[in-house]
């Protein structure tokens, strides 16, 4: 379920990026740079749950077993 959600988010980042892009282009300056806002907190977001520890394990993995530490 986990790995459906992470998968999500980035095709919403994406869909954000292209939406900005998309609005820059007619002319508007605040929802864009609002949207690419949260377009690069969501990819942060990802990188974090995706990015392993010095052990080689990543949260996502610590969620999938249900570890806690």
């Amino acid at each position: 379920m986990l790995d459906a959600a992470l998968s999500l988010m980035m095709l919403a980042a994406i869909a954000l990026v292209g939406g900005a892009v998309f609005l820059l282009r007619r002319g508007e300056r605040k929802r864009p740079v609002l949207m690419l806002t949260l377009a690069g907190v969501m990819v942060m977001n990802l990188i974090i749950w995706t990015l392993p520890d010095p052990n080689g394990d990543t949260l996502a993995q610590a969620a999938k077993e249900g570890r806690t530490e």
